[in-house]
């Protein structure tokens, strides 16, 4: 799209869960002169992105790319790397349509059920884990029906001092999270780690991201009917030669490679504090206008906040008048949590004077129509 053709439309800032805000020069990478995805140029492409990804990720792991939402990857984690059962835990939406995915694929399976808001704890998979009849777990890093970071690396450590934890694959959706909430790939012996080019990366949607470990990826070898398009095995036949076996999405493999030069120049520490420094200010703002979390304290996410609609607003007319000032937040999710919560993401390229336009937006509407009753 044309700057002039950008600007005729009126630009409302995202401040919702994906997808999320992304910027001019990111939108404009996309331009670049179509290439064959067998041609040089796209070879070259992809083999200066890898390395990029693999700083990110924090791994020396391969990392598939795929034309796809992460939920494909989903699938081509279950498809892969379970061959005996897996666990699922479960401490909100996403997390429980990766179940349902595991289901959908034939795959033997048990569920660790977590009430939502609280995150998924060591002790508790260790516990299920201990019978040994597991071969894969599955967890959601960032839950983003419900705002709440589940402790990744400790899952983990709980995992591999298990008789058997070094034979279970660890698996992890980090959707929401990576490149925004901190997550260390190999340090914590993660085997799969997903995510997408919506949320914390702030891209367009439309691409995936999967790290998969030497463990895992020797596991796909001895697992049967992979399926096609997420064969692991297939993926990194190719990924070697610095392409995809399938067509990719090429306008946003541009975007990508410089969006991860903007995100290194960044440094992903500094990353990591940014977003940080954006939750705690939105927590903040929160209480000091008498809203409540959902999430259990100390498991807050660093990218977007679930806030309890304890004020009784009308989200909805909340969210009417922000789109009036340029503005868009994200009601609850779901009929479980819809009107009951609503959530501010604060992921990707946002700055802290961005969500303090919001607060100030949020303010305003509260002070015209003030929150009738309390739920």
């Amino acid at each position: 799209m044309s700057n002039s053709a950008r600007n005729s439309t009126k630009h409302v800032k995202l401040f919702i869960p994906g997808p999320t805000e992304v910027r001019p020069e990111i939108l404009d990478a996309q331009t670049e002169w179509m290439v064959g995805h067998r041609m040089p140029e796209c070879i070259d492409l992809i083999g200066q992105i890898r390395p990029k990804l693999a700083q990110v990720f924090f791994t020396d792991a391969p990392i598939l790319i795929s034309a796809s939402s992460g939920t494909g990857f989903w699938e081509g984690a279950v498809r892969n790397c379970v061959s005996r059962k897996v666990l699922n835990c479960v401490n909100g939406a996403f997390s429980d349509r990766w179940r349902e995915v595991t289901e959908a694929n034939g795959k033997a399976n048990e569920v660790l059920e977590v009430e939502w808001g609280q995150p998924v704890l060591p002790e508790q998979v260790a516990e299920r884990l201990a019978t040994g009849e597991f071969d894969a777990v599955t967890v959601v890093h960032n839950e983003t029906s419900t705002g709440v970071t589940s402790p990744i690396q400790e899952i983990a450590q709980a995992v591999r001092q298990l008789p058997n934890g070094d034979d279970i694959i660890i698996m992890v959706d980090s959707v929401s999270g990576l490149s925004g909430a901190e997550l260390r790939t190999d340090a914590w012996g993660l085997d799969v780690v997903l995510t997408a080019s919506q949320k914390a990366f702030a891209l367009p949607p439309g691409l995936a991201f999967c790290s998969v470990s030497p463990r895992a990826m020797a596991k796909a070898r001895t697992v049967a009917n992979r399926g096609y398009y997420f064969d692991f095995i297939t993926m990194e036949k190719y990924l070697v030669k610095n392409q995809t076996p399938a067509t990719p999405a090429v306008s946003l493999l541009f975007a990508l490679n410089r969006q991860l030069d903007d995100m290194l120049a960044e440094g992903m520490e500094n990353r990591f504090a940014r977003h940080l420094a954006m939750r705690d200010a939105t927590i903040a703002w929160a209480k000091s206008q008498g809203f409540t979390l959902f999430p259990a304290p100390g498991y807050e996410s660093p990218t977007m906040t679930c806030v309890n609609n304890n004020l009784g607003l009308e989200v909805s007319a909340l969210n009417a008048y922000l789109r009036s000032q340029g503005m868009a937040l994200s009601n609850g999710y779901g009929s479980r949590l819809k009107n009951k919560t609503f959530r501010i993401a604060h992921m990707g390229d946002l700055q802290m004077a961005d969500i303090a336009a919001l607060f100030a937006g949020i303010n305003q509407y509260l002070a015209q129509t003030p929150p009738a009753a309390s739920f």
